[in-house]
């Protein structure tokens, strides 16, 4: 006997035909295997109640005993009553509703769960569902821990016609209430995720995994080629295109689900404000830069420095890396996301480089489009409401200055991270590890504590592009170096930045790993002093910080 890959463990015997490849597996191999075809990775649907068993850990889980009934608002009939459909689908799935909710925990990480089930009419949106689910979001309230949603939907459920859509604003207030308690969100998307369910609930999480192959859109291929004509790619709202176009953090496969949530759940709760921060670490004696300002330049841009995820490496336990501007972008020269540093859970964000050509040319060149620098501040959106520190890292010659940039208001994505980071609630770092080049630099800049390494550059203008306008001579550069007092130190004198990082003897180049001793360490006795503040302290003082430039007692104390 053979069925398909989608078929649930319960109903599989024997030999199992995949869905997409068509090879045999058998069927123990195959719940082995998480329902994830070996030959070719297609990861066949899961019914609500398995699903529950792959990702809780066994002995936590306690399905939760809501009051919930469906109803039949409308009287709907088509080739069958609408009553007599729910119980069809009652008696094949087992389900009371298209959603199962359980409470539990993912390597002892607590949470709420609500998981649909496609089998169950569709995964659709009915008014059970939609209250199933903002029950769920109401436990995870009461009990102050994250809610994961696992979707898998047609949409909104017709046979419920306006009572259905209705539900999409409910569940969408629930995930508002959600943020404002600083809960973690995660919504996983399974194949399908459609209308009124990916338009609602299921794209608001602050965290969106997605299956290998799993699609999610508002309209379907098919009703988008049938009514406008248009055609599509082949992985049109796949989770590849999806995570191409900036739509969702991360895919994962089956497999690594587990880990990955647990992962995103131990780094969402913010160490205490009086935790004790650990003493820093030994590091080799540090470089105090080179003195002449031009030379200073050419070592910033040196191709051998760490960048901002060599650096993520040498500084973190943990990194969960998070994508996407959630707009239709994902700027490769902006990298951020989720992770310990000392122990201590951080969001930390950073321009990106590369050491080659070609990794330059991925990267472009370390200079973010606008959704570089939205996703930037949506990375920073969840560390505030999350109570985590932030941490950046600068390291660019300028935002890119293209068509499609301007197009895309590129003036408008850098002023608003600059007002957004002067009104974040929780301590703010900021690290020119290389290039501070301008508003692309300062757009990651606005912090309590703004650290430079000693051989790293902060100025309104390259020394080239201000030696073209002022001295009308590209030649003129190392003069115009010298005069825009780009050098950390002069930077330190100007009150610009507050402390400099020391760097191995021939710069950060020479030694990845004692670079990173060293900026881990001046990262840590930033918020030794920071994480003891309140909100409104920390509000205030970065304000007051940047309010003092330009103003009479700043230019006496910079010596001016």
């Amino acid at each position: 006997m053979t069925a398909a890959v989608n078929a649930s463990p319960a109903e599989s015997v024997g030999w199992v035909s995949c869905r997409r490849c068509r090879s045999l597996v058998y069927d123990k191999r195959l719940n082995r295997s998480l329902r994830v075809c070996p030959d070719c990775g297609y990861h066949g649907k899961v019914g609500a109640r398995t699903r529950v068993d792959q990702l809780l850990d066994a002995d936590s889980v306690e399905l939760l005993d809501l009051p919930v009934h469906s109803a039949d608002p409308l009287g709907f009939v088509d080739s069958k009553p609408y009553p007599d459909r729910l119980a069809d689908a009652r008696r094949k799935t087992g389900l009371d509703e298209a959603v199962l909710c359980a409470s539990g925990s993912i390597e002892g990480r607590p949470l709420v769960a609500a998981v649909m089930d496609f089998e169950f009419m569709g995964g659709s949106l009915g008014g059970a569902v939609g209250e199933l689910i903002t029950l769920a979001g109401e436990a995870a309230l009461e009990r102050g821990v994250p809610l994961l949603v696992v979707t898998a939907s047609g949409g909104a459920r017709m046979q419920e016609g306006a009572v259905a859509l209705m539900q999409m604003a409910k569940t969408s207030a629930m995930m508002g209430r959600l943020d404002e308690a600083g809960l973690l969100t995660i919504t996983l998307v399974t194949d399908p995720t459609f209308g009124g369910v990916a338009a609602s609930f299921a794209t608001l999480s602050d965290v969106i995994i997605a299956e290998p192959g799993a699609r999610l859109g508002f309209a379907g291929r098919r009703v988008i080629e049938q009514t406008i004509k248009q055609s599509l790619p082949p992985d049109f709202q796949t989770a590849e295109f999806l995570l191409a176009n900036g739509l969702i953090d991360m895919i994962r496969h089956r497999q690594e689900l587990r880990p990955t949530l647990a992962r995103l759940l131990s780094m969402s709760t913010p160490a205490p404000r009086h935790q004790a921060v650990p003493k820093p670490v030994d590091a080799p004696a540090g470089d105090a830069g080179e003195r002449d300002p031009w030379q200073v330049v050419q070592r910033a841009r040196d191709l051998g420095r760490p960048t901002t995820l060599d650096y993520l490496g040498l500084l973190l336990d943990d990194f969960e890396e998070l994508r996407g501007d959630r707009l239709g972008a994902d700027c490769p020269a902006i990298v951020g996301g989720v992770g310990r540093l000392a122990g201590i859970p951080v969001v930390v964000v950073g321009h990106q480089k590369g050491h080659t050509a070609a990794e330059l040319a991925a990267r472009n060149f370390g200079m973010p489009t606008p959704a570089g620098y939205r996703k930037a501040a949506r990375l920073m959106r969840l560390g505030a409401k999350l109570g985590l520190p932030i941490v950046s890292l600068i390291d660019t010659p300028g935002a890119y200055p293209g068509k499609e940039a301007e197009q895309h208001g590129q003036a408008i994505a850098i002023a608003e991270n600059i007002r957004l980071m002067a009104e974040l609630p929780v301590p703010v770092v900021s690290v020119v590890t290389g290039e501070g080049g301008s508003g692309g630099a300062l757009a990651l800049g606005v912090a309590n504590h703004v650290l430079i390494c000693a051989n790293a550059v902060y100025s309104v203008i390259s020394p080239e592009g201000c030696a073209a306008i002022l001295w009308n001579d590209p030649s003129a550069a190392p003069r115009a170096a010298e005069a825009l007092r780009v050098t950390a130190a002069e930077l330190a004198a100007l009150g610009v930045v507050d402390r400099i990082v020391p760097e191995p003897d021939g710069g950060t180049q020479a030694d990845h790993v004692a670079a990173g001793q060293h900026l881990r360490n001046a990262v840590l006795d930033s918020l030794r002093e920071l994480l003891p503040l309140d909100e409104s302290q920390l509000i205030s003082d970065r304000r007051t910080r940047f309010r003092a430039f330009g103003a009479d007692r700043h230019n006496e104390k910079a010596g001016r």
